[in-house]
């Protein structure tokens, strides 16, 4: 059991790498900026404090070590996402031999989230309907939620040779 957990942590870390990668290839080739983590740290402070929802999440006011919290957010996210996908499939029959096409289903699937808690908790609409463009961030979202599901192959995949 204890090998399984730490083949799903480096699983979730190793996926969440490769799309935090992608992220930064959006940016400095296309100039195209990504969640900032801030904002996710920012949130979950705010959480504590019985706020859920913002009108402008960039717009509250910031929390002590919001940086730090919303890195680990993500990360540990990920990692959670991560065991989803192993309870969903074989469990550690896909972690000893990872293929594509559940992955991707499921990074395929993750992106409900964002779509219907995230965007909206941060004042920016079901699917980003009230930002500047709101197919531009739904691709963006898709996309980068599609990276992932790569990530999560990528990362059982290399996981599994040791």
């Amino acid at each position: 059991m204890t090998d399984m957990v730490w083949r799903i942590f480096l699983t979730g870390i190793g996926a969440t790498l490769v799309m935090d990668l992608w992220g930064l290839l959006l940016r400095r080739v296309y100039g195209v900026s990504g969640l900032d983590y801030r904002l996710v740290g920012r949130w979950l402070g705010h959480m504590a404090r019985g706020q859920f929802r913002h009108d402008g999440i960039g717009r509250s006011a910031p929390v002590p070590a919001e940086a730090a919290l919303g890195w680990a957010a993500h990360y540990g996210i990920g990692i959670g996402f991560a065991a989803i996908l192993v309870a969903a499939t074989t469990g550690q029959g896909w972690l000893q031999a990872p293929t594509l096409l559940p992955a991707l289903g499921f990074g395929l699937v993750s992106v409900f989230l964002p779509y219907v808690v995230m965007q909206p908790a941060f004042g920016l609409g079901i699917a980003g309907a009230r930002t500047p463009d709101p197919t531009a961030t739904r691709l963006r979202s898709l996309i980068t939620h599609l990276v992932f599901g790569f990530g999560l192959y990528l990362a059982a995949s290399l996981v599994a040779t040791f």
